[in-house]
């Protein structure tokens, strides 16, 4: 694969899995909030939802492209895991670091900036990784493979 190529397919790949940990991290400090829980409870509910939502984006994306379940679902936990662990380390460390953000409500500026950019810092770091991956046949070049089109 060619540099651009190889650029191309990390960027994708990590755009995928920012989707799927955006929509777990989201919902998990909406619900964490909401809720008044703790840090510890807030950052396991937002990591436990990361991945669910990653790993069914991959296994929907997967089953659409004609893989079986099993298939899928062990490709999807093949190319995913090492992607959405390093944005999930990365965003929630952001978070902690960033005073009062964990506590932060729904209804304040802080939650939600805090929020863009700890996902921002989360797709930057996963983008490194991923193509470090990918470049040794690797994570999402597993899943890439069953996909009949570039996406």
């Amino acid at each position: 694969m060619n540099f651009e190529g190889l650029n191309k397919t990390a960027f994708n790949a990590t755009v995928h899995c920012l989707t799927g940990c955006a929509i777990g991290e989201i919902l998990g400090m909406i619900i964490s909030t909401a809720l008044k829980w703790g840090s510890v409870a807030s950052v396991a509910i937002s990591i436990i939802l990361a991945f669910a939502f990653g790993y069914a984006l991959s296994i929907y994306s997967l089953l659409k492209s004609g893989l079986n379940l099993k298939p899928a679902f062990t490709t999807a936990l093949a190319a995913d895991t090492v992607s959405i662990a390093v944005m999930e380390i990365s965003d929630n460390a952001f978070i902690l670091i960033i005073p009062g953000a964990i506590h932060a409500g729904l209804n304040t500026g802080l939650f939600w900036i805090s929020l863009i950019v700890s996902l921002i810092v989360a797709f930057l770091a996963a983008f490194q990784v991923n193509r470090y991956l990918i470049s040794k046949g690797k994570g999402h070049a597993l899943a890439h493979k069953h996909h009949h089109h570039d996406h």
